[in-house]
């Protein structure tokens, strides 16, 4: 039997009971009133099959012994690996410095020795007079920079260890010339006013420390020695240079 609807109502003829709090049901005359509610049902229920086809799957699906789905650990590592990944990622990749747009600079390492095995620059240095001395007309040279350091002791026993046929050359810095310490051997000291052997060697000056340069006759320098040490360390260079 029917019952009264919500607001009263007597039943409906043809109706089964229906919950109160649905309202009073209204059936249109015409069927086609109903074309809108139709299509969204419609859509709702294909999403909803489409939903369930890929739980299905994916196997996010609960199965008959009410067990988890075999899919959702499946997932949770999958998701650990993404997030372990990116995070990685994040860490490593590279940053870009921040407060200024100038490239990081490097220092120059000590034992760089960009000159050799390659030819020593055709520079003219000064003598005493100021007399241009063409570097090259030297050679084979042992050429010790004596801006930062006159480094006495070390010249005299670079020119006692020179043999026969090699010019010991010490380069003062500006123009005016260190003048050579007593020795037992020959050293022509030089001075070079553009600072251009320096630069071409890239040792930046250091107090107490004199860099050397082994040029053979062919203008070619085969070593360059950072901070001139005992002469021991460059006999053996010297005589390959007079051979």
């Amino acid at each position: 039997m029917g019952k009264p609807d919500a607001e009263g109502h007597g039943p409906s003829d043809g109706l089964p009971d229906l919950p109160p709090e649905w309202g009073r049901v209204v059936v249109p005359d015409d069927a086609s009133a109903l074309a809108d509610e139709a299509v969204q049902l419609r859509r709702e229920l294909r999403r909803r099959a489409s939903t369930t086809r890929w739980r299905r799957r994916l196997g996010l699906t609960a199965r008959p012994d009410g067990r988890p789905p075999l899919g959702l650990p499946l997932l949770m590592l999958l998701v650990a690996v993404l997030a372990t990944t990116v995070g990685l990622v994040t860490v490593t990749w590279p940053r870009s410095s921040r407060g200024t747009d100038r490239p990081t600079v490097l220092p120059q390492s000590a034992t760089s020795a960009p000159l050799v095995g390659r030819s020593l620059p055709a520079l003219d240095l000064v003598d005493v007079d100021q007399t241009p001395v063409p570097l090259r007309g030297l050679l084979p040279a042992m050429i010790i920079l004596v801006d930062g350091c006159a480094c006495a002791a070390q010249v005299a026993a670079a020119a006692s260890a020179a043999p026969d046929g090699v010019q010991v050359v010490s380069v003062a810095g500006g123009r005016e010339v260190t003048p050579g310490p007593p020795v037992d051997g020959p050293v022509r000291a030089l001075a070079d006013p553009a600072g251009e052997l320096r630069a071409a060697l890239h040792l930046p000056a250091r107090p107490d420390t004199a860099p050397a340069l082994l040029v053979d006759r062919a203008g070619t320098v085969v070593r360059v020695l950072p901070e001139l040490g005992a002469a021991a360390d460059y006999r053996g260079d010297l005589v390959r240079l007079a051979g």
